[in-house]
């Protein structure tokens, strides 16, 4: 068997790194970049501190924020026109997920422009060169996106996410900085970390797991479980670095493996109700791990351990199991995950079409157990 790992070319971490975009551009000879961001961002800091930085060096670039918090193939569309229209040869992504997605696109189409229709994108993606060159700051510590070669996009006409895997895509630099995390409310705060957690877990748990990604998943669920409570209740300073650090280390290992049940559950009520990615992988998370226990062979107690349980070694295989999966819901709770369906506006109505999205889900399959249709219905509707 062949395991493959694909990296960024660079990578910094740590408070103060997006300093280093200037030395990247010059040495990489780069001319005018595409700033991609979102509204959101705009007057509060983290976008204001790249362009610093940009404009210090000067550096000549064109913001692009018309991204969506689950973006759209017009986002898309519209930002490699402005691309075009502004001459860029490199992008820099400043955002959560939504704004390194979009950037993704846009440079894989600008690079393929046989795929400007966006949808023809979708899976396994069959792009024959490299993206534009991306540098990508995350300002959230939970997709991960600036390290994976995944990206996600809202279907608005069908109602659906489409996911598309592509090694073309991945960023050629990674700038993890957590003054840049520093805005996030506590909302925010909590959804990106619980979704870093639930990228830890399935990737640990999906079929195409193996040793090196296993140290990725159980370091980055440590790291988790050990600091999401303060950068999300205290706004500490050393627990947002450390969960900016524990996110792209998930971010390693699920990239090169592939997730589960909770991902293909998750990006239709992204699709049908713009529900935040974060969110509903955590709500989603605890059931499914029940839901998937028996297929998880002595991986729940590894995920109780680094969770924090003790005793974890004198436990049955059903009480590690239990201790795994109510560790991970005590989480939740605590930084104020949404436990029901409802709560997040879901309509019961919608049920058997969400179902049947997740079921058809690229993400689905990689699920450490197999799964039906009419099974996912009645997680749906456990948790509604």
């Amino acid at each position: 068997m062949t395991n493959r790992m694909i990296l960024n070319e660079t990578s910094y971490f740590g408070a103060g790194s997006i300093r280093a975009i200037a030395d990247e551009v010059a040495r990489r000879g780069f001319r005018h970049g595409l700033l991609v961001t979102d509204k959101a961002l705009l007057g509060i800091g983290p976008v204001e501190n790249v362009e610093a930085v940009l404009q210090t060096a000067g550096i000549p670039y064109t913001r692009y924020a018309d991204v969506k918090p689950n973006p759209t193939i017009a986002n898309i569309q519209h930002g490699v026109a402005a691309c075009k229209q502004c001459g860029a040869d490199f992008l820099v992504a400043v955002g959560g997920g939504s704004a390194m997605d979009t950037a993704k696109g846009i440079g894989i189409i600008m690079t393929n422009p046989l795929f400007a229709d966006v949808c023809s994108l979708e899976g396994l993606s069959p792009t024959k060169k490299p993206s534009l060159p991306l540098i990508a700051v995350p300002t959230t510590a939970g997709t991960a996106a600036e390290v994976t070669i995944n990206y996600v996009v809202t279907d608005e006409e069908n109602r659906r996410k489409f996911v598309c895997v592509d090694p073309h895509d991945i960023p050629t630099v990674a700038i993890v900085d957590s003054d840049m995390m520093a805005s996030m409310p506590k909302t925010l705060a909590a959804a990106t970390g619980m979704d870093a957690l639930t990228h830890a877990i399935e990737g640990y748990l999906t079929r195409a797991a193996w040793e090196m990604t296993d140290m990725f998943a159980l370091k980055a669920i440590e790291l988790i479980a050990a600091n999401l409570r303060a950068s999300v209740l205290e706004n500490s300073p050393q627990a947002r670095q450390n969960m900016g650090l524990a996110q792209y280390i998930a971010g390693m290992g699920f990239s090169n493996v592939g997730l589960g049940l909770v991902h293909g559950m998750a990006h239709p009520l992204g699709a049908f109700y713009d529900t935040p990615h974060g969110v509903a992988n955590a709500l989603l998370l605890p059931a499914i791990m029940e839901f998937n226990a028996p297929a998880s062979g002595e991986k729940y107690r590894h995920i109780a351990r680094a969770m924090g349980v003790v005793g974890t070694e004198a436990m049955s295989q059903e009480q590690y199991r239990q201790a795994a999966c109510a560790a991970v819901r005590q989480l939740g709770l605590d930084v104020g995950i949404p436990q029901k369906l409802a709560e997040i506006g879901a309509q019961k109505d919608d049920l058997p079409q969400l179902a049947h999205s997740a079921f058809k889900d690229i993400c689905t399959p990689g699920n450490p157990r197999d799964v039906s249709e009419a099974e996912i219905l009645a997680l749906y509707r456990q948790l509604f």
